[in-house]
């Protein structure tokens, strides 16, 4: 009989496939079960999950849970493994590998060395076999810095997408929220607004107004509007001011292509940021965004449970050496992520994946408002993140995103967090803010400055 089998309590198992073993061994969450790929009882999913800890790693390199022919992400993941990197852990099964990413072995330098050489369909192995403890733990060990016109990513520091976004992109209400955010300490990783219109023209004026934000303070940060990949170029191509390249991913080819794109556009996209050479310290040009769902969303899953799915994203993203890569772990709704066990499950899934991946992984911690979810389950997974070592979150006025409708984390919360953590911005804009008196580190404690900064003060006279 092919497949893998497994027998528990005196019942053998049947699993038709690898992608049929690694659905039924994830953790319950909605959107599996409306996929009709779910584990149809708790007792199936363990002995999935047994079944899956005996699997040698090296099955991952001769079954593809999307065939090579029909899918270009695919291709991407076999014919950019890098075989030398993998020999460290080639032995092992997929339990033996979660035995050793827990233990000592695996540090930051072995996990960095070693990335090249996992793909996408193992790590989500291996994560389905992890407590949550499990997941905090290894992720913590993780690092992957990157750098545009400050430096992301390094022990000790978290950092925070400023999200201004406006429901009519009216500039002065997008300014006002700069400004909050800026004086909490917020907009190291991004000052990102999703625009409320496609039009590339109002798509320049948006880029245009962050450039002269950024640079008229010498702010050490970057912005990106994130319009589809297409406009970004045809506005690159007008001249715009543009710092980072925006896109929404997945891990299948037919996902991307509902997202307009695909690994070739990508590629030109990336080329046309990197041609304007406006980082100062790093060229990581690209900003992806990626979300649990997406490929069952566009009807392209091929069969393949939702958190591998999401992985494979990563691989694609990888390819393009992204400053940012977030998880918007509740946004697509409760058809994907019911409730807010699903959703702190998920975001915790999302980031040790991206990490081993060697993907610098942010989260968008959010749920909307027809979840069964609320900000309590919210802030505790901001602080599983925090402690697993999250490069980025997001800074929203109030936490209420008032044109995408959907609740996430405030400027606020990155304070909570900074403070009951110990974490500190990027270096290059933690500098800044104590130039502008904006917030100090004293003995583990931040404080707010408690005037608004004069060059913020002449800012508003002339408004005024």
């Amino acid at each position: 009989m092919s497949g893998f089998q497994h027998t528990a309590g005196g019942q053998r198992w049947h699993f038709t496939d690898l992608k049929d073993l690694l659905a039924k061994a994830t953790p319950a969450r909605s959107g599996d079960r409306l996929a009709g790929v779910a584990a149809d009882s708790d007792r199936q999913r363990v002995a999935a999950q047994m079944a899956l800890a005996e699997l040698p790693l090296r099955h991952f390199l001769s079954e593809s849970v999307i065939a090579y022919e029909d899918d270009e992400v695919t291709r991407l993941i076999v014919d950019s493994h890098d075989a030398q990197a993998f020999a460290p852990v080639a032995h092992l099964s997929v339990g033996d590998f979660r035995n050793w990413l827990l233990g000592e072995a695996a540090t930051e330098a072995s996990l960095a060395a070693l990335a090249p050489g996992l793909t996408p369909e193992m790590v989500a192995a291996v994560s389905k076999l992890m407590r949550v403890q499990d997941l905090v733990l290894v992720a913590q060990k993780t690092r992957v810095v990157t750098r545009f016109r400050n430096t992301l990513g390094l022990r000790g520091r978290l950092s925070t997408r400023l999200q201004p976004n406006h429901p009519t992109d009216d500039p002065a209400g997008i300014a006002a929220s700069v400004l909050d955010g800026l004086l909490y300490g917020n907009g190291d990783a991004v000052i990102g607004i999703n625009p409320a219109s496609d039009s590339t023209g109002a798509i320049i004026e948006l880029l245009k107004m962050l450039d002269g934000v950024i640079g008229g303070y010498d702010i050490p940060t970057q912005s990106c509007v994130l319009a589809h990949l297409t406009t970004t170029i045809e506005a690159i191509n007008r001249g715009a001011p543009v710092d980072l390249v925006f896109q929404s991913i997945a891990g299948t080819e037919g996902a991307n292509a509902s997202f307009g794109v695909n690994l070739a556009l990508l590629r030109e996209g990336r080329q046309a940021g990197l041609t304007l050479g406006r980082g100062s310290v790093g060229d990581n040009v690209m900003y992806f965004e990626t979300g649990q769902g997406s490929a069952l969303s566009a009807d392209a899953h091929h069969g393949v449970d939702q958190q591998t799915c999401e992985a494979r994203a990563y691989a694609v993203a990888r390819a393009f050496k992204p400053l940012l890569v977030n998880t918007v772990v509740g946004f697509i709704g409760p058809e994907y992520l019911y409730d807010g066990k699903q959703i702190i499950r998920a975001g915790l899934e999302d980031h040790f994946c991206g990490k081993l991946l060697g993907v610098p992984m942010g989260c968008d911690i959010c749920y909307t408002n027809h979840a069964q979810a609320d900000q309590d389950d919210m802030d505790v997974l901001l602080t599983l993140l925090g402690v697993a070592g999250v490069n980025f979150i997001m800074g929203i006025p109030g936490s209420d995103d008032v044109m995408l409708n959907y609740q996430t984390t405030s400027f606020h919360d990155a304070l909570y967090a900074r403070q009951v953590l110990g974490l500190r911005p990027a270096p290059e804009f933690e500098a800044w803010l104590e130039r502008m008196d904006i917030l100090k580190q004293r003995d583990g404690r931040f404080l707010l400055g408690q005037d608004l900064p004069a060059p913020f003060r002449k800012a508003l006279a002339r408004l005024s």
